[in-house]
């Protein structure tokens, strides 16, 4: 067994399953990496770390040098994450965050100490960018390490997500993740495609255009993040599927089928490579790698795996899940 001198050391390998019974292609292996498993529960405490690492590197921030705050957009996990490491490093978080998001990620975010900014739930995660663009104009005292510019989310990803898939599954063609920040699809994709040339297939999963999904964006609402245009997002990506929010609870609901309790955001990611292994062509074999941002104990209040479907995808229209 392992001991770590610090929880931070823990972010990071997470596992990766097999869940090919829920493919419904013969030809198609599909792996989900357990991003749920890093300490503060999803794939951003990569780019928390990530984030707040380069920014005491260059200065920004000075370890143990009292009342420093940071300033993050959030709609709950990389606020988390952030919260996390701030309470380790010994930094102040200032969450800007919808007010409709899941109680549990309110309650985290406040256990790990940070200050919550409400903007307006109607205006989604685009209105706290907003809002937080405005602040740290108004306040340039606070750090805005601003997680949809920072070329330091997508290089957690390229420098540990990307190998650590590559090291678990040396012949994957297909990796399928969700359109967020687009941190997870940058850095893995880059560096995938940097290993594997044209052998591998970058696939985002988004919602329509005007919905939300737990989080996810499309592109066409009107916010690009600043990374995926300085990275060459559009070229990189090979394909954008659209997923549904009653597609994205039924495919949580599925995952249960195999032993895994994880978040909406992982169903979405989830129906995006059931689609990805059911376009192939007949016989073709493939290794299809998706990425479970987080586990599902923050949703729990939202209902989504013991309410009424329908009940639940309106509720998702009003709820960010993700």
């Amino acid at each position: 067994m392992t001991l770590y001198p610090s929880v931070l050391e823990m972010i990071g390998n997470t596992p990766m399953v097999d869940i090919s019974a829920l493919s419904p292609n013969p030809s198609a292996r599909i792996l989900m990496k357990l991003e749920g498993q890093n300490p503060g529960g999803s794939v951003k405490d990569r780019v928390a770390l990530s984030l707040i690492e380069d920014a005491e590197r260059s200065g920004v921030l000075v370890p143990g040098k009292p009342d420093q705050v940071l300033m993050e957009p959030t709609s709950g996990n990389t606020g988390i994450g952030l919260a996390l490491v701030c309470r380790v490093r010994g930094y102040t978080l200032k969450a800007v965050m919808p007010t409709n998001v899941s109680v549990e990620r309110r309650q985290l975010l406040e256990l790990w100490g940070a200050e919550i900014i409400e903007s307006p739930g109607t205006e989604g995660s685009n209105g706290a960018v907003r809002m937080a663009r405005e602040l740290a104009v108004e306040h340039p005292e606070w750090v805005f390490l601003y997680q949809y510019g920072n070329p330091a989310n997508p290089r957690a990803h390229y420098e540990g997500t990307g190998p650590e898939i590559l090291r678990d599954c040396p012949d994957v063609t297909h990796f399928v993740a969700g359109l967020g920040t687009s941190g997870t699809l940058l850095g893995v994709g880059r560096f995938l495609r940097e290993k594997l040339g044209d052998k591998v297939q970058i696939c985002a999963v988004e919602p329509p255009a005007g919905e939300m999904v737990d989080g996810l964006r499309n592109l066409d609402d009107g916010y690009i993040p600043p990374i995926f245009e300085d990275l060459g997002g559009a070229e990189l990506l090979n394909r954008k599927t659209v997923v549904r929010p009653r597609e994205s609870i039924e495919w949580t609901r599925r995952l249960t089928e195999v032993g895994i309790f994880a978040g909406i955001s992982t169903g979405a990611a989830l129906a995006g490579a059931v689609k990805c292994a059911a376009s192939l062509p007949p016989g073709e074999e493939a290794s299809i790698v998706v990425v479970s941002a987080d586990g599902g104990w923050k949703y729990l209040s939202t209902g989504a795996w013991t309410g009424d479907l329908d009940e639940v995808t309106e509720r998702a229209k009003e709820i960010i899940y993700f």
